[in-house]
């Protein structure tokens, strides 16, 4: 079966610095597939990079077997390839509904569009409740919830999640996970950048942990959790 995400030899660059230094991976349909690593391991760059947002330096994206190479951002939003972006970029003078329309903007159809709002609203009650607030006025967990909710809105084939959890409590951090969950229990295909490693791998089917912009191990999440180099470097163990 060829994989929906397939990533092959991906090189990025800033200048002369080289921060994604010839990765591999791929993400089959349906799976949760998860890159962890430190502060600068490469892993926001390579979302950034599949999403169009930066260009290779070298290698291959394939995504539901197109070529992404060269392909604008907007254009692999209507393929459907969503980013959820570290920092949330939400809309803070704009409404919950209108940051949550603003998600559907390629879209015509009317009608699935007020289904899929409904949807984000079940998935993410507290945004229902309060759906014609500011959305510069809600915690930062409420703001990670709206950031999904938008990047749902598109009707993504897969949804990249960078840092969702980042600055959380760990009530809200624990509620976005539930998400996740059931994100995935509903078929959601997910690639997730996640700093929380414990919660990153026990949701993930697929793990790949990343330093200074190389793929140095992987295997599926129950096993990363249980390897003793990651235990230690990554869920704080001795």
């Amino acid at each position: 079966m060829t994989a929906l995400l397939e990533v092959e030899d991906l090189r990025v660059a800033y200048g002369k610095i080289e921060a994604v230094k010839g990765i591999s991976f791929s993400v089959e349909a349906g799976q949760v597939v998860t890159l962890i690593g430190t502060n600068g391991a490469g892993k926001t760059t390579t979302l950034r990079t599949l999403s169009g947002l930066l260009q290779p330096l070298g290698g291959e994206i394939r995504f539901d077997g197109k070529p992404l190479r060269g392909v604008p951002a907007h254009k692999i939003v209507s393929l459907g390839l969503a980013h959820s972006p570290e920092g949330r970029h939400i809309f803070p003078r704009l409404s919950i509904a209108e940051n949550l329309q603003l998600g559907a903007f390629l879209r015509k159809d009317a009608d699935g569009i007020a289904a899929d709002i409904r949807h984000a609203y079940e998935l993410f009650p507290i945004l229902g409740e309060r759906r014609n607030q500011a959305a510069g006025t809600l915690s930062g967990g409420e703001q990670q919830m709206l950031a999904m909710g938008r990047a749902l809105m598109s009707r993504p084939k897969l949804l990249m999640l960078d840092e969702p959890s980042m600055g959380l409590s760990p009530i809200m951090m624990q509620k976005i996970m539930q998400t996740i969950a059931e994100l995935k229990s509903q078929g959601t295909t997910i690639l997730l950048v996640e700093q929380n490693a414990q919660a990153a791998l026990s949701l993930a089917d697929q793990g790949h942990v990343m330093e200074i912009g190389n793929i140095v191990l992987s295997g599926t999440g129950e096993t990363l959790l249980h390897d003793e180099s990651v235990r230690k470097a990554y869920l704080g163990e001795d």
